[in-house]
């Protein structure tokens, strides 16, 4: 696998500029977008026109063809950070992962990589103890709806550790976080500029192997960490989606 297709628009584009209190329709990929989100009359969701301005409206009607969206909110800031960051997470046991999508879907991750990891849990181990895989895209799709997001996560298909490396090919800034490296990863983006694209690569609960820290370095990866703790991966994950969209302004 070289680079990862992201299915579909993931966020509802107006074609002219919007104004607060109109009505708008949405039609072609705007309307695809719309029902990637498995709407309902009344619900409410949040829209972008082509000056970047964000918009939140409630589905008036909803058809195959056509929608009709009433325009009531229009929002001071944007729900987007300013930069795409892809999280390419090893998988973790239990439901750690459904935690890892939420929480980086809430902090403005574009897409989520979950691959295996020579020291990771496989997908068919934990499939048979707890299926829960089918429900990653809801999982995404649920907290997009509640943090009011404009633009709907992806979560890729499982992969090996390898094509997750080729998965971030091109991206301006490639972090991997290592518990074994001193240098932090505050300190590895202290008064850089926000890149176009950054990949965050996060490791398993038994912590990478050499061959691997190799490879990622190999790959243009920067390798990072987080403090003399020890964290979960799940808690690691989130801490450092956070650190980056507040270095970059995603939190701002």
């Amino acid at each position: 696998m070289r680079g990862i297709e992201i299915p579909g628009p993931r966020e509802i584009a107006l074609e002219t500029p919007a104004k607060e209190g109109e009505d708008v329709e949405l039609r072609g990929e705007a309307l695809e977008a719309l029902l990637l989100r498995d709407p309902h009359r009344g619900e409410i969701v949040t829209v972008k026109d082509p000056k970047g301005r964000e918009f939140r409206g409630r589905i008036v009607a909803l058809g195959d063809t056509v929608a009709t969206l009433h325009l009531f909110e229009e929002l001071k800031k944007p729900t987007e950070p300013p930069f795409d960051l892809w999280l390419l997470q090893a998988l973790p046991d239990k439901e750690r992962m459904e935690l890892i999508i939420q929480k980086a879907t809430e902090l403005g991750v574009k897409v989520i990589v979950p691959f295996k990891s020579s020291r990771s849990i496989s997908l068919e181990e934990r499939e048979a103890r707890q299926p829960k895989a089918h429900r990653w895209g809801h999982v995404a799709l649920k907290a997009t709806k509640q943090c009011r997001r404009a633009y709907l996560p992806y979560v890729a298909p499982y992969c090996r550790f390898e094509e997750a490396l080729k998965a971030a090919e091109g991206f301006e800034r490639k972090l991997m976080l290592y518990e074994g490296e001193g240098r932090s990863l505050a300190s590895a983006i202290k008064d850089t500029p926000p890149p176009s694209r950054v990949a965050l690569l996060v490791g398993p609960e038994g912590g990478w192997d050499q061959g691997e820290v190799k490879k990622a370095r190999a790959s243009g990866f920067t390798v990072c960490g987080l403090g003399g703790r020890i964290l979960r991966t799940e808690t690691a994950a989130i801490a450092a989606c956070a650190i980056l969209m507040y270095e970059w302004g995603g939190l701002a």
